[in-house]
């Protein structure tokens, strides 16, 4: 089963963590990825930019509307999302749990319905 795992804690920056807690935050996440890259797990990893580079956008009113920013501004930030393939929700929660964020925010599983291979769209009803 795939899962993403959300990763969200409060988002600061380099200046404000310091150049020891940065190092070490970037050597929790890369200590992280290579143990689910081990393990056969890993299908993708991606730490995102900071929340004031996002753009949202919306149809729901009938027209295009794009703003500048988050859709929900919360305290914790979305920072990142790893995907992987796991027999199960509770070795998702395995690896979430060992998730550098799980320290210091939350991380959440969400089971993923389908994605993309080679430009189709594929799920596991397909397999």
């Amino acid at each position: 089963m795939r899962y993403s795992l959300l990763l969200h804690y409060p988002e600061m920056t380099a200046e404000q963590l310091g150049p020891e807690a940065l190092a070490e935050g970037m050597r929790a996440f890369d200590v992280y990825v290579k143990a689910l890259d081990a393990a056969g797990v890993l299908v993708g990893a991606e730490v995102l930019r900071p929340v004031s580079a996002t753009t949202t956008l919306t149809l729901a009113g009938g027209e295009l509307v794009v703003q500048d920013g988050p859709f929900a501004d919360t305290h914790e930030k979305l920072g990142g999302v790893v995907d992987i393939d796991v027999a199960d929700l509770d070795a998702a929660i395995d690896w979430a749990q060992q998730a550098p964020p799980a320290a210091y925010g939350h991380v959440e599983i969400r089971p993923v319905a389908t994605w993309v291979v080679d430009g189709d769209w594929t799920s596991y009803d397909h397999h």
